[in-house]
């Protein structure tokens, strides 16, 4: 298993330089997405801390330096100065992507950054569909080689639930993660998305993601109210 992990991690040390399409897997032209960067920070960090606690053979120094670079990249490059955000796009091109509330979940950045909390902030605003929901991305904004328009998608409710919860913002969170837990079917199950006018289900249903965000907001919140991170 080691030997396997060994070389994911030397993969993710080059492979956030490739460009992709992303976490939504957009039909547009590979571009180098934040989050895509991101996920490959995890993966340097979480091998090299296995690494060092378990006293396994391998490149653990220069993995961890890698993931303490590449975190610098993201808090320097991703971010728009004069929009106080992080971009979808490494370079700190591109429009607003939900998917960067998972990057202080996953520990890339602080929770409570300035930058991150900033970053929140904008999402919550300006990708709002109203009534706690989410958008992805907005499609004048980040081009995705894709027709027509969606709804509000869950799973970024959930994201932002535990992003309240991280800065200290629990009462906060916890009306929002009612409001999102509220909208479930009678037999207690979500979709993937919501028409935010209408109210009604869209994409698939039931959708796992959205009962992972059940399930992880739940206990984030729960820790929160305990003091623990």
């Amino acid at each position: 298993m080691w030997a396997g992990l060994t070389e994911l991690a030397d993969t993710a040390a080059t492979a956030w330089r490739q460009p992709d399409q992303g976490i939504w897997e957009v039909r547009s032209a590979g571009r180098v997405f934040t989050y895509s960067a991101g996920m490959c920070q995890v993966a340097l960090d979480r091998a090299a801390a296995i690494g060092e606690r378990l006293g396994l053979p391998g490149p653990i120094a220069a993995w961890r330096a890698s993931a303490d670079k590449l975190r610098q990249l993201i808090l320097d490059q991703a971010w728009d100065e004069h929009a106080q955000t992080f971009r979808e796009h490494l370079d700190g091109s591109g429009g607003l992507d939900a998917s960067l509330l998972a990057l202080p979940l996953r520990q890339v950045v602080p929770a409570d950054h300035p930058r991150a909390i900033a970053t929140t902030a904008r999402i919550a605003e300006q990708l709002s569909a109203g009534g706690g929901l989410l958008y992805r991305y907005l499609h004048d904004q980040s081009a995705d080689g894709l027709p027509g328009d969606e709804g509000a998608f869950l799973l970024c409710s959930f994201w932002l639930v535990d992003n309240l919860a991280l800065q200290g913002r629990v009462e906060e969170a916890e009306r929002l993660y009612a409001s999102m837990c509220g909208r479930a079917s009678p037999l207690g199950l979500l979709p993937e998305q919501i028409h935010p006018s209408t109210g009604e289900f869209m994409g698939n249903f039931p959708q796992a993601f959205s009962h992972i965000g059940v399930i992880a907001s739940g206990v984030n919140l729960s820790r929160a109210r305990a003091g623990l991170r």
